[in-house]
């Protein structure tokens, strides 16, 4: 954690690190190390941070789903990232920051019928009135939208945007894998879903400290075809009710993939 005090805060824009002046000189080499110690969540403890190649970093950050405006959590975590990418390359570090684009998903899909909602809580008016929304082009709208309120913060592009629909090819084969060393399973139901199965990974829940047998059910997640209800979507076949356009042929029929597959294949892609 990066605590800032009120009289620095109060000298904004006035005092500006190094990073952040217009007409700053770039060190020429390598300053002195500094020991770099971040918080791991499953050791729960300080760790020294080192990097996996010398001299360079990779950062993933989970970006956002573009169903609706972005709010202020949105861009504080674009700009928390940005900080971090401005201090290590300023220490001499190269680094490759990859923030994904989520532009297929349940609420998209939804919006784009019914009209979007504010980051209020109301729905944009604007949307309503259009009516039926291609959901592609909801999804493009909406990431102009963050796309715009990170340039009004000074938030730096990333090294790559890969937005989701980009990769699906990726994510089977991420999906395939899982199916056959037993750790993902298609549903029996003849759905066209594909299901991670959680108990065949003994260390499910340990990053977070948390017994699956404790963990209850997402109160918004289908059940259809599932095993177990801590059981997660893979890939998402295919309803009647969505649009032919948001569905992609695979191995287990027509759909698309799940939140949770999206983030694990494009790292291991751009990283």
């Amino acid at each position: 954690m990066v605590s800032v005090s009120p009289a620095l805060v109060r000298a904004w824009p006035q005092w500006q690190p190094p990073s952040f002046r217009r007409n700053a000189a770039r060190p020429s080499n390598k300053l002195d190390p500094v020991t770099i110690r971040l918080y791991d969540t499953k050791a729960q403890a300080l760790t020294d941070f080192v990097p996996l190649v010398d001299g360079q970093v990779g950062i993933y950050v989970c970006g956002p789903t573009v169903q609706s405006s972005p709010h202020i959590g949105h861009l504080r975590s674009a700009l928390v990232y940005d900080l971090w990418r401005r201090w290590l390359t300023y220490r001499g570090l190269t680094v490759t920051l990859v923030r994904n684009v989520t532009d297929v998903d349940d609420k998209i899909l939804a919006n784009a019928n019914t009209g979007a909602v504010t980051p209020e809580g109301s729905r944009d008016a604007e949307a309503t009135a259009r009516g039926n929304e291609e959901w592609w082009a909801l999804a493009y709208r909406y990431e102009l939208e963050f796309t715009s309120g990170y340039q009004k913060l000074g938030i730096l592009a990333p090294t790559y945007e890969p937005r989701a629909t980009a990769s699906v090819t990726e994510m089977q084969a991420l999906i395939t894998r899982l199916i056959d060393s037993g750790h993902a399973y298609p549903a029996a139901d003849d759905s066209g879903d594909v299901y991670f199965d959680t108990a065949s990974w003994p260390p499910y829940g340990e990053l977070t400290r948390q017994s699956p047998a404790n963990m209850e059910a997402a109160t918004d997640a289908d059940p259809r075809g599932k095993r177990a209800p801590q059981d997660f979507a893979l890939w998402k076949g295919w309803k009647t009710t969505e649009p032919k356009s948001a569905a992609w042929a695979s191995p287990w029929g027509a759909g698309r993939p799940g939140w949770h597959i999206e983030c694990s294949a494009m790292s291991s892609r751009y990283l």
